[in-house]
């Protein structure tokens, strides 16, 4: 079940990139900017300032979960079930359905179109979610068969699955972007729903291993950003049996308008963005722990 395929990423990994966003999450975590992502199965997107009031979705909805209200389609989410062909003949898509199922071979078509670009950047293909170890045969096989036609493979991930997966996972994929948000087991189930250890965990056997790991911490002000947690996670990072480069995230809101677009309630619209000058701040922490860092992408201290 995908999402989104994002070609020319330059953020999910080295070089140019092809993105694929696998659906579905066991995390849940308020700050998150692909909230599309976070179901396991179809949802369906309403822009209404598209909406041009021409009616075409109305007899396609087979539960009468659509209505024109002044002239801008409405849609009542507990009686849609996404099947997308409302979005299918919306003109101007003012509906678009978030989730698709695609095959292997599919997948590997539309990666394939834009080898150029990889063999020229040092790019490739990075697995992304939702969590995309949430799939874990189909990751694997897709991760397998880009191996074999000697694509680099990256996996954005919470880290959060079992250790099996994790191991072969470890055999196939050639750098984890892996993020790290809370140090504190009660404090990360309060955000995420979920615990942290096995995060930890995970994080230890891939460094048990020598996998190649970029460590990336969101900066969520008044939640992540705390002295002690900053701390916490540098001294963890800095513990590990291979060393790691960390990329700190800062909190942005352009996940926000998405949240809307599926009937939901945005819970951070008030938090700030992080300054510069704090971003430098948090750095610090991991400089005190010899880590080599960078703020968004942006280049690693020499």
């Amino acid at each position: 079940m995908i999402f989104d395929i994002k070609r020319f990423a330059v953020h999910d990994g080295p070089g140019i990139r092809t993105t694929v966003f696998l659906k579905g999450c066991p995390l849940h975590c308020p700050w998150c900017h692909n909230p599309e992502g976070q179901r396991f199965t179809p949802e369906l997107f309403l822009r209404p300032a598209r909406c041009i009031g021409c009616g075409n979705c109305l007899p396609t909805c087979p539960r009468g979960a659509l209505a024109l209200s002044t002239g801008v389609i409405e849609v009542d989410r507990d009686e849609c079930d996404a099947c997308g062909r409302c979005a299918a003949v919306c003109p101007t898509g003012a509906l678009e359905a978030a989730g698709r199922e695609m095959t292997v071979d599919e997948l590997l078509a539309a990666i394939e179109r834009d080898r150029a670009f990889y063999d020229g950047s040092g790019g490739g293909v990075t697995l992304s979610g939702g969590e995309p170890l949430s799939q874990p045969g189909f990751l694997l096989e897709l991760a397998r068969a880009c191996r074999d036609r000697g694509l680099h493979v990256a996996v954005d991930t919470s880290g959060y699955a079992p250790p099996g997966v994790i191991a072969e996972a470890a055999e196939l994929v050639d750098l984890f972007l892996y993020d790290l948000k809370l140090i504190d087991d009660d404090a990360h189930r309060r955000y995420t729903g979920v615990a942290g250890a096995p995060i930890r965990e995970n994080l230890r056997l891939l460094a048990s291993r020598a996998a190649a790991v970029v460590v990336r911490v969101p900066v969520v002000p008044g939640i992540t950003d705390s002295e002690g947690n900053i701390t916490g996670i540098a001294r963890f990072v800095a513990s590990l049996p291979s060393t790691y480069p960390v990329d700190l995230l800062p909190y942005h809101r352009a996940g926000g308008d998405k949240y809307a677009r599926l009937g939901i309630l945005y819970g951070l619209a008030d938090i700030p963005v992080p300054s510069r000058a704090r971003m430098e701040e948090v750095a610090q922490i991991f400089r005190r722990h010899k880590l080599r860092v960078m703020i968004g992408g942006e280049r690693y201290d020499d």
